[in-house]
């Protein structure tokens, strides 16, 4: 048996909300809808699938899970995911490898890294 990650969901209050901010992040597009925005997939060439699911209770503590996200040039993705939405949470440089963590719109963390700083 061999498993494969093929989504990560994150719990959210409005999906349709923070999907703007994934879709734009990502460069996504939502290809499936259940329930009338109760459950959105995210898709986007070279990512596995990001879901958005609808939850009654909003983010409370640290995040169990989270993303890594990758990018050349670390501080411009940052900058425009700012643009986005997102808050910066913490920046960590080590020889070697630098990230920033990030909250999206709804508070839900996520880092953004590269090799080279």
């Amino acid at each position: 048996m061999a498993l494969r990650i093929r989504m990560i969901t994150i719990d959210c209050l409005d999906t349709r909300t923070l999907a703007q901010f994934w879709v734009a992040a990502l460069g996504a597009e939502i290809i499936h809808e259940v329930d009338e925005g109760d459950m959105l997939v995210l898709s986007s060439e070279g990512n596995v699938d990001v879901g958005l699911q609808r939850v009654d209770e909003p983010r409370a503590g640290k995040n169990r899970l989270h993303l890594d996200l990758g990018a050349p040039d670390r501080p411009a993705e940052v900058a425009r995911l700012v643009g986005l939405g997102a808050t910066v949470v913490e920046e960590f440089k080590y020889p070697g490898m630098a990230w920033s963590v990030l909250q999206d719109p709804e508070g839900n963390e996520f880092c953004v890294g590269s090799r080279n700083g």
